[in-house]
């Protein structure tokens, strides 16, 4: 089990420095260079050592990058390179042995006067293409099996080049670090008892086993019910408030609708294009949006004035990830406005899953409003409650009229942190929150605080989703613009933006086009590996430049590696 498996051929560090990158600055410490002599392995890093983006790299887990010196071979010949150096995979330490395939996530090992533990596989990301000039370098390493690992220190000691490398012990499971790395990312059913072998090993780093976690609780990727849009009948309109409207919706045939998973939603356009996204308020008794009237709104606008019982509406099929989740735990459905329709379709799946099996699960409603005027779905929602017993409900009036009489549950305020810990919320809720992002992210900080899990706080965002660009640094935040000089091919709609433009040529990916429409997209490897840019497509055709290792599911695309194909593509951004 021990003995000396390796030797350390060269210390490499770097602090990090914006780099230019196709037009952005990249803050990044990829750059490592060889260093002569001792050098002091700390905590979080080596002595002179540093990086630039610690959401992905660095930090206790990540401290020390490690790549073999038999890698940097293979990638001479297979890139026909001759100018690879230790240090140029951004790795801190160039070995001689601990192979991908040999190596096991929680091995520790002993370098000179330090001693380390395998944690994860390196991180996918599109600096080491970017530190290479080869921009699929990402998906290379992947694809060749070949990452490297992070190590966490155990003790803090001195290494030099030199040093021999003694293994101390072996890691639970016997997970090789290529194995973990094909887990995550390669293509092909994943192995049950390989990923739970994977997520019994303490050693592994938090963000893989929520990763593990996440695999294992998957429910069976289904197609979306229809693709791209469909009539849909308009068979009731209803008015819930003043600038509140419910829409019905049913098959022109009169078939049943395919049944939507409580939480998600429906994407509407209207003539000329223009699409918006609505949370079903129903259960599973059919299809109803309810939309609220938005000063400038064009669809708001449309629907409110022109729709009526009988008309058509062109409708995308429900989609959202947003969905409650298939356990028998404590439940808080948290809202505020019109944020109210998706957790409302929860409330009726709970009411109705009740009655048909006689189990219950505890529920506590919480709703933020103006006016008791103002609250949509008070007599629905009071109903609901009522056929589940021991239900409990908290609706906060923010600025109530005077001498208003307040219904049973209502306070006067804003749910605030303390009055948030204040309710007791058992430890096993699973919280499910929609409204305004500031709302969203108060109510989000409040729970969490009180005590309960992060990962059992969900929240919808209608909105554009928030960006995730690593490293790049200086990114401007405007709205949503056409792109200088729109080209001539298809129209890729950008459903959430608002955005409507022509697809040219001059990009090599729907994600840059986003980009230079400021059109918030999130990314990482932009190599089709990762599938942190995985966004979904409404309707259309898109076709891969490059082959992701993966494909996405279906009705899904990855903008980082892919384009238009056909006349138009409306996405989910």
């Amino acid at each position: 089990m021990g003995g000396i498996v390796g030797k350390l051929l060269s210390v490499n560090v770097g602090l990090p420095k914006d780099v230019p990158w196709e037009g952005r600055t990249v803050h990044t410490g990829i750059w490592k260079t060889s260093v002569e002599g001792p050098r002091r392995v700390r905590r979080l890093n080596l002595d002179g050592d540093g990086q630039g983006d610690l959401n992905g790299h660095g930090g206790e887990q990540r401290a020390v990058l490690v790549y073999q010196a038999d890698s940097y071979d293979h990638w001479r010949r297979h890139l026909g390179r001759d100018d690879l150096v230790p240090g140029h995979f951004g790795e801190n330490f160039t070995v001689e042995g601990l192979p991908d395939d040999r190596v096991c996530i929680g091995d520790r090992y002993r370098i000179g006067s330090a001693v380390f533990e395998v944690t994860q596989p390196r991180v996918t990301c599109f600096r080491v293409g970017m530190r290479l000039g080869v921009p699929e370098m990402a998906s290379l390493l992947v694809g060749h099996r070949r990452p490297g690992f992070y190590l966490r220190v155990i003790t803090e000691g001195v290494v030099e080049a030199g040093n021999e490398i003694e293994r101390l012990s072996a890691g639970a499971g016997e997970v090789s670090v290529a194995e973990a790395d094909a887990l995550l990312y390669l293509p092909g059913p994943r192995d049950p008892a390989r990923l739970r072998a994977a997520l019994d090993n303490p050693a592994l780093s938090p963000g893989w086993q929520g990763s593990f976690r996440e695999m294992l609780a998957a429910r069976p990727v289904a197609r979306p019910a229809w693709a791209g849009f469909r009539s849909l009948v308009v068979t009731r309109v209803r008015r819930e408030s003043e600038d509140t409207v419910s829409f019905y919706l049913g098959a022109a045939d009169g078939s049943a609708l395919p049944v939507a998973l409580p939480g998600q939603y429906l994407t509407v356009r209207i003539p000329g294009g223009t699409v918006r996204s609505y949370s079903l308020s129903l259960g599973s008794s059919g299809y109803r949006i309810t939309v609220k009237h938005e000063p400038g709104g064009d669809v708001s606008g449309y629907l409110h004035s022109r729709v009526a019982e009988g008309d058509t509406l062109e409708v995308a099929a429900p989609r959202g990830d947003f969905t409650l989740a298939d356990a028998s735990s404590t439940v808080a459905l948290i809202s505020a406005g019109i944020g109210v329709t998706p957790v409302l379709a929860m409330l009726h799946t709970l009411a109705e899953t009740g009655a048909e099996t006689g189990a219950h699960r505890g529920v506590w409603w919480l709703h933020v409003t103006r006016t008791v005027r103002s609250q949509v779905f008070a007599d629905e929602v009071s109903a609901l409650l009522g056929e589940i017993p021991g239900a409990r409900r908290h609706v906060f009036f923010t600025a109530p009229e005077p001498g208003a009489q307040l219904p049973p549950g209502g306070e006067i305020g804003r749910p605030t942190a303390q009055r948030l810990a204040e309710l007791g919320l058992p430890a096993d809720t699973d919280a499910y929150i929609c409204g305004p992002s500031s709302f969203m992210s108060a109510v989000t900080d409040a729970l969490v605080g009180a005590g309960l899990p992060a990962s059992r706080v969900h929240t919808e965002l209608f909105g554009t989703l928030a960006a995730v660009n690593p490293g790049v640094v200086g990114s401007r935040q405007v709205r949503p613009h056409p792109p200088a000089g729109q080209g001539t091919g298809p129209e890729v709609t950008f459903a959430r933006s608002g955005l409507t433009v022509r697809w040219s040529e001059e990009y090599a990916s729907l994600l840059e086009l986003a980009e230079a429409c400021d059109v918030p997209a999130r990314w990482s490897c932009r190599t089709g590996v990762c599938h942190t840019c995985v966004t979904g497509l409404l309707a259309g055709e898109i076709g891969y430049r490059t082959e992701p290792l993966e494909p996405p599911a279906p009705g899904d695309a990855l903008i980082c590696c892919s384009t238009p194909v056909g006349e138009a593509v409306v996405l989910d951004m």
